[in-house]
């Protein structure tokens, strides 16, 4: 199960999606950011109000459900 604190779930943001905290980016998108070839840091460059580690806490949740 998760334990990260900077994925959430709300009904009320975007249908439940998990998504980075205080934010509106699903993981969904991060992990078709990634398989479409793009870096962490060029994800982290787009997205400028994510960290490094909010990316990898959302692969890492992915993995979990998987």
């Amino acid at each position: 199960m998760n334990k990260s604190q900077n994925i959430i779930s709300d009904i009320n943001i975007l249908g439940r999606k998990p998504i980075i905290k205080a934010t509106r980016i699903s993981v969904e998108m991060i992990l078709e950011w990634i398989s479409s070839g793009a870096s962490i840091e060029e994800i982290t460059k787009t997205y400028t109000h994510i960290s490094k580690d909010d990316v990898t806490e959302a692969v890492k949740y992915a993995t979990e459900y998987l």
